[in-house]
């Protein structure tokens, strides 16, 4: 809506349960620049929290990812907002804390695996319930091979955090990537992960990042 108004559009209501639109004769060029990734920014944030690290996330809009940081709080992590940028620590025990997905302005269902991941080295029983796609849970049986005790009935999941170790894994989308990869990092010992094609497709220079934020990661062939 912001684009197509910058356009010259005439649109009211973006954000709200109703949307007007008044029809106009041209549209003009314009130049625009798109919103930050919100799930790139949450997954850094969980990643930063669960392998109690202190990472600064530039280039993103606090805002938006308000219930990420609640819910990272609850956890035990800090989280520092500044007008452009969020920063994630934490120095302490994470302790569970109950998510809930949700359409924005919700916790969205992107990052429900990430945040598992968190979960599943967190202290206590985390509830998760996702009403977005009710089976979406195909990252629980590689969480599990690292000792992840995981219980799932239809759209709900209970995690009892417990400790982690190693083991090999692979990675049956994009999110459930980010998460084992994230759950490997906690867990004590060596991982490895495979069809690393799904994390490529959808995270920029994720190893490589990992790397610089001083993760012992690196690509090998198989």
């Amino acid at each position: 809506a912001n684009f197509l108004n910058n356009m010259g559009a005439s649109i009211r209501g973006a954000g709200t349960d109703t949307i007007r639109i008044r029809g106009v004769k041209n549209l003009r060029s314009t130049s625009y620049t798109i919103i930050p990734d919100q799930i790139e920014t949450g997954t850094w944030m969980i990643i930063a929290a669960a392998t109690k690290g202190d990472v600064v996330i530039k280039n993103c809009i606090p805002t938006h990812m308000e219930v990420v940081s609640d819910k990272l709080r609850k956890a035990g992590a800090e989280v520092i907002e500044g007008d452009d940028y969020l920063r994630v620590s934490c120095d302490g025990e994470l302790t569970a804390t109950n998510i809930r997905t949700m359409v924005y302005p919700g916790f969205p269902t992107d990052l429900q695996a990430i945040f598992m991941a968190l979960a599943a080295a967190a202290e206590g029983y985390t509830a998760f319930t996702e009403t977005v796609f009710p089976r979406r849970w195909a990252h629980v049986e590689e969480l599990r091979r690292l000792g992840a005790d995981i219980t799932v009935v239809g759209s709900h999941a209970v995690i009892r955090g417990a400790p982690l170790i190693g083991s090999a894994l692979t990675c049956t989308d994009l999110r459930a990537g980010a998460a084992v990869v994230l759950a490997a990092l906690a867990a004590k010992g060596e991982s490895s992960v495979t069809a690393i094609s799904h994390i490529e497709r959808g995270y920029a220079d994720f190893v490589s990042t990992l790397r610089h934020l001083g993760a012992d990661i690196y690509l090998t062939e198989v």
